[in-house]
């Protein structure tokens, strides 16, 4: 199976192919750059493993939570070469991604949301398979939901923006954090490999973000 993932749903921009187990993966800092780069970079990696989109199996994207804008770029960017090599599409949670790529068995997936907000998540894996102990969500550090037990590692950006706050709501219950990794393809190729095994990949037509969030500001009486 030859399948291909795409993330641009924060800062980063990643991209990467799944050949029968085979990871190749790219992945760059992109700031607000993501539409100049992520084209480009697939191009790159197709060069390498020297096969074409019509070769694919499928195509997964980060449908999130995270940037309004990377979503959509991710999403459309996934859906245009979907429909041109007609190829099925499957979104992978962008905060499950954190969680496969944590050094742990229970990962607690945090994102920084702005505007004072995380997006929230938290995953136990059993058995070889993440299990969503609490679903992605969009709150404030201090009021995050609770976690059943302890030995918890915490991933994501909102690990940087809310250490404190986070800490002081979890206490002993976060083993470690890491604030400075983001969702990466590789990691979502990974997860997308089994789903797409299982014939679960779908309509590229139908492919939509995950946003949570409906709102990208409030207003200043809202804030207040």
């Amino acid at each position: 199976m030859k399948l291909l993932a795409l993330d641009t749903s924060t800062e980063n921009c990643s991209v990467a192919l799944w050949l029968d187990g085979e990871v190749l993966s790219r992945q760059e800092l992109a700031g607000q750059r993501h539409s100049d780069l992520i084209l480009p970079m697939l191009e790159d990696l197709l060069g390498e493993a020297g096969i074409t989109l019509k070769s694919l199996d499928g195509i997964a994207f980060g449908e999130g939570p995270g940037s309004f804008t990377g979503l959509r770029i991710g999403c459309g960017v996934a859906q245009g070469l979907a429909l041109g090599a007609d190829l099925p599409v499957l979104g992978i949670s962008t905060l499950l991604a954190l969680a496969a790529a944590a050094p742990g068995d229970r990962v607690l997936a945090c994102l920084d949301a702005r505007i004072g907000e995380i997006y929230h998540a938290a995953y136990e894996k059993q058995q070889g398979v993440w299990h969503a102990v609490s679903e992605p969500s969009l709150c404030y550090a201090k009021d995050a939901p609770d976690l059943p037990g302890a030995g918890w590692i915490g991933a994501g950006s909102a690990f940087a923006a809310y250490a404190e706050a986070l800490q002081q709501r979890y206490g002993e219950l976060l083993l470690s954090f890491d604030g400075s990794v983001y969702p990466q393809a590789r990691d979502m190729v990974k997860l997308a490999a089994p789903l797409f095994g299982q014939g679960l990949g779908g309509d590229a037509a139908l492919a939509a973000p995950l946003y949570i969030r409906n709102k990208v500001a409030m207003k200043t009486v809202e804030r207040a």
